[in-house]
């Protein structure tokens, strides 16, 4: 053999390791890959939710200046409403300059209140996070109690449950909140009408806004247990002399957990959605009254603030999900 293919020979199996030693190296982690992939479509997702917003005002009747200016018919008035808010330029212009705001952060003054749209949702974004915490909290509670109840009970049980579970569903947040005031509040007066001083006046609001989270939810969850229960560890575990309700507890609910977090991740838009809604139900402060006098006087800084509120909440639930679930299972990290 020549001095040159002894050479070659040498040089051959230190090259391949070195070759199979760059491909880890190679790209991000796949975690901060995930996360700038969601932090991009989270940027789309806001301009997305702020444009649809927009033009959707656009197309609602009336007049902003006609709002502002209420029975006065000054023209001085009139002209200097629409120099103080530039509404002379076109709907085209104004978005553009509506974007161009946001990109700085500025959500615009409040026709109405004359106050920064940040101020205005600030002073009333409180009592709303309590109440959508608080709503959560109890239909996580409620989903895991009502499906680990149904695991393994008769036919006829499971069926009452999913009925319950149907019904929490398909009614209505502003529907069960009137029926829950109609029974507690006027029948037994256990909880005041309205208000939202102390706690008992938080009992109905929450209770309204989790029945459907606790429906949907609990469906899935058992969905998921009942398809974890027949997999051939849980065989191996009863085996083992350990009591049913562990199996379900400690292994079927922890396995049905994954399915679970998706779907209180994508529920949690909803939570804040149906805040409003109950917040007029019950007579409470928040972004429910915001809302509603921002739509009616077709304040379109604030409505667009608080829809992008909501979509800047389910964005990053959505992205600290996303990453959870990479640092938590391997399979969703890519091949190294």
């Amino acid at each position: 053999m020549t001095s040159a293919a002894l050479d070659a020979h040498e040089l051959a199996p230190q090259a391949a390791p070195a070759a199979q030693g760059a491909g880890p190296r190679r790209g991000a982690h796949p975690v901060l890959r995930r996360f700038a992939t969601r932090v991009i479509s989270g940027i789309v997702v806001l301009w997305a939710a702020a444009t649809l917003a927009f033009w959707t005002l656009q197309l609602v009747p009336g007049s902003v200046v006609d709002i502002l200016a209420g029975d006065l018919s000054d023209p001085v008035l009139r002209d200097a409403l629409i120099a103080e808010w530039q509404l002379n330029l076109s709907a085209w212009d104004q978005y553009v300059a509506f974007l161009g705001r946001l990109a700085t952060g500025d959500l615009g003054t409040s026709y109405v209140q004359r106050q920064p749209v940040l101020a205005v949702i600030g002073d009333q974004i409180g009592p709303t996070v309590i109440l959508a915490l608080t709503a959560g909290v109890l239909g996580v509670v409620g989903a895991v109690l009502l499906s680990t109840f149904s695991i393994g009970r008769k036919r006829a049980v499971r069926a009452s449950l999913s009925t319950i579970e149907l019904v929490f569903v398909s009614t209505p947040v502003f529907w069960s909140g009137i029926l829950l005031l109609l029974v507690f509040s006027f029948g037994l007066g256990l909880f005041p009408v309205a208000g939202a001083n102390g706690v008992q006046s938080l009992v109905l609001p929450a209770v309204a806004l989790a029945l459907p989270t606790a429906g949907l939810l609990s469906q899935v969850l058992r969905e998921a247990m009942e398809r974890t229960m027949l997999e051939p560890f849980i065989v191996t575990v009863r085996a083992r002399g350990v009591r049913e309700a562990l199996v379900v507890w400690r292994h079927a609910l922890v396995h049905a957990l994954l399915p679970g977090m998706t779907v209180a991740g994508s529920l949690v838009g909803g939570l804040l959605g149906g805040a409003v809604i109950t917040e007029q139900v019950f007579g409470r402060p928040g972004l429910g009254s915001v809302t509603l006098l921002a739509v009616t006087n077709k304040d379109v800084p604030v409505v667009l603030g608080v829809v992008l509120l909501a979509a800047a909440v389910y964005v990053v639930v959505s992205t600290a999900l996303d990453i959870l679930y990479t640092a938590v299972d391997p399979r969703l990290r890519g091949a190294r």
